[in-house]
This record gives C-alpha cells, sequence and structure tokens, in this order.
C-alpha cells in the first residue's frame, strides 16, 4: 500500500488528486492520512470526495472513510479502467475542472474512449478556469498525443454553481511524446474571451477586455479579445448560466508553440476593470520572466510529463508550492525522475502505456 502524508508540501487537494489517479495507474491501494492539513477548512470537501467517487467508479475500486471532511481514506483500485459516458455533479459551485483533470489521465488508458459531463463550477477562484482548459492545457497536451476535447455548456459561477463541461477523451496507442519547451521565442499573437452572463446592461465584459487590452497595449501587444455576453433570451452557450457571473481569460502564443496564459473569475467587491488590469498584469509578468508556460500551466503538465516516454523539460516563472507538491508525487508513487535547476524543470516519465488490454 501506497502510504501518502497529506501534510506534506502544499498539504492541499492536490495530494488527493493525483494520489489517487497515480495510485489507480500502478494498480496499487492507497492510504492518504492528514488530508488537506494545510488548508483553512480541513479534510475532504465536495469536490475531493465527487473526485474519489469518480475515480472508484470509472477503476471499478473500492474507498473506505469517504464524508465531508474526512481526513483519511484508504482507496484500493480495481483491475480496470473504464471508458464510457458517465455524469457528475459536484452539488456546489466546486471546481469542474480539478475533476476534470483528475480524470483525463486516467481516461488516457482507459478500456474505450470517454466522454465526462460534469456539473459545478467552471469559473472560480484558486481553481483552473474552463477557458485556461480549453485553450492552454489542452492545446498543448495535444502535442504530446493526447486528444482530448473541451466543450462548455453552460456557464457556473460562485456561489451556486451550475455550470457544465463535457469532456471527451480518446485512449492514447503509445505513450505520450515528452514535451521540450526551453526556449521562449517571440509572440505572435494575444488572444482572450471576456463573458459576462446575466450582466448584459452593465457592460461587463466589454469593461474587463477594454481594461486588458490597454493594459497589454502600453506593453506593446496587440490582443484580440472575444466578447461573450450570457444571457436567458440569447445564451453564448447551449445553456445560460443560473446566475449573473463573469470570467475574463488572455492567453499569449509563441513562434515557439509556447502558450501562456491569465484569467481571473469575477467577484462581489471586484471591477470589471480591476479583473481587466490584474488579468493583464498576470499575462506580463510570466511572459517577461521568459517561460515557456504559465504559473497554472507549470504544475498542470507534471502528471502528463510524468507518464511519458522521455525527458519533459519546462522553464517556469517561478517555483510554487503545487509545482513542488506535484513533482514530489511523481517521484514518490511514479517512480519518474525529477530535476530542479533554478527555473528550469526536468522530467524522466516512466513510458506508461496500455496495450491489448494491459498496463505496461
Amino acid at each position: 500500500m501506497i502510504e501518502i502524508d497529506g501534510r506534506e508540501k502544499s498539504g492541499s487537494g492536490t495530494i488527493v488528486r493525483d494520489g489517487i489517479a497515480f495510485s489507480i495507474l500502478r494498480g496499487e491501494s492507497l492510504h492518504l492520512t492528514n488530508i488537506r492539513a494545510k488548508r483553512d477548512k480541513p479534510g475532504l470537501r465536495a469536490q475531493h470526495l465527487k473526485a474519489l467517487q469518480a475515480s472508484v467508479t470509472i477503476s471499478e475500486g473500492d474507498v473506505k472513510g469517504v464524508e465531508m471532511g474526512s481526513k483519511e481514506v484508504a482507496f484500493t483500485p480495481g483491475a480496470n479502467i473504464r471508458g464510457g459516458e458517465f455524469r457528475w455533479d459536484i452539488g456546489t459551485a466546486g471546481s469542474t475542472i480539478m475533476l476534470a483533470l483528475t480524470l483525463i489521465p486516467l481516461a488516457l488508458f482507459a478500456d474505450t474512449p470517454s466522454r465526462y459531463r460534469i456539473t459545478g463550477g467552471l469559473f472560480q477562484d484558486f481553481a483552473p478556469s474552463a477557458f485556461h482548459l480549453q485553450h492552454v492545457l489542452l492545446p498543448t497536451l495535444r502535442r504530446m498525443g493526447a486528444q482530448i476535447h473541451a466543450e462548455i455548456i453552460r456557464p457556473g459561477y460562485v456561489p451556486k454553481g451550475g455550470g457544465i463541461i463535457e469532456v471527451s477523451v480518446a485512449p492514447v496507442k503509445d505513450a505520450l511524446k515528452p514535451l521540450n519547451l526551453v526556449d521562449h521565442g517571440r509572440v505572435v499573437r494575444i488572444s482572450g474571451i471576456a463573458l459576462s452572463s446575466l450582466l448584459g446592461e452593465r457592460r461587463v465584459s466589454e469593461r474587463m477586455a477594454e481594461a486588458c487590452r490597454r493594459s497589454l497595449k502600453k506593453s506593446g501587444c496587440e490582443p484580440v479579445i472575444d466578447i461573450l455576453n450570457d444571457a436567458k433570451e440569447n445564451p453564448a452557450y447551449q445553456m445560460p448560466s443560473v446566475q449573473p457571473g463573469a470570467a475574463l481569460a488572455t492567453w499569449a502564443e509563441t513562434d515557439k508553440r509556447c502558450l501562456i496564459g491569465s484569467d481571473m473569475a469575477g467577484a462581489r467587491g471586484r471591477s470589471a476593470e480591476y479583473i481587466g488590469r490584474e488579468t493583464a498584469r498576470n499575462l506580463l509578468e510570466d511572459m517577461n520572466t521568459g517561460a515557456t508556460v504559465d504559473r497554472h500551466l507549470a504544475d498542470q503538465l507534471i502528471p502528463f510529463a510524468a507518464l511519458a516516454g522521455g525527458w519533459t523539460v519546462l522553464v517556469i516563472p517561478r517555483m510554487t508550492d503545487h509545482v513542488e507538491t506535484r513533482l514530489w508525487l511523481a517521484k514518490e508513487i511514479l517512480g519518474a525522475e525529477t530535476e530542479v535547476q533554478g527555473n528550469l524543470i526536468r522530467i524522466k516519465g516512466i513510458g506508461y502505456a496500455r496495450k491489448a488490454g494491459q498496463i505496461l
């Protein structure tokens, strides 16, 4: 049994999500203690519960100790990773993207293609946004050989949630390909999306986009930001949001095919102009370091790099708790080699593959 102490490193839900996924891929039981010990509300929250339950379902495994606030669980994976169509409702505004990122590494090695329809939050603080997933992470994973598509069905915000995202994943035939992202290159375009729901009369989308454009133009950038106004009478997606909300995302693409993104969700007391300025500031901050990935993509790629065949090399904007934690878990559970030299990260993946119904 793999023993993992949730007090290590970031002490966050990342340890739960990656720990469960890696346990399934390794085919070994996992004992997690002191779950989310360093968070204000330690123990399992709604999104972590759903991640565990979903992982049990698709791996045909078993878990003990799963309830709200649990600080210890024992997980036993099944012998198979099932593809197919699944629906999960987090029941709160908890991150649908976090749940999707728990399941995608499993779906890549499932027995058949997978489609996950997940209900909850799509845009909130302290979690990846649906836009970053669609326009930064997934295009980068496609370079590794992954075929993944994500579609927003309905936007969802704090506090009600109710957003829906649908993620489709095709199993890979061989191991994922490593990435060699050492040269930032020259920025060739900056794109973005400014979305607001049920706020058309206040021009929130337009104001976020304009503030972001102004800030980026001061640094010589010419962004193209799409304006989306989600309304009941004219929804931007298949279904309109169940509550007012807003989200802005921008991403830069370089001639070396690097993608660097920045995003922010709306919140009470947070003006559209502030969202625009801060999103631009964070994008420029990461770009100006010469990094080849942004601060969020840096840690999101680690599980996939650890499974790939060969060395992945990334230049990150700065070391974060999440990067440190995921490097530790990749080494501790999967056995991937990791090296850190300043802002340069090297990960030697284990060449994980599933062939003829057998995990190799």
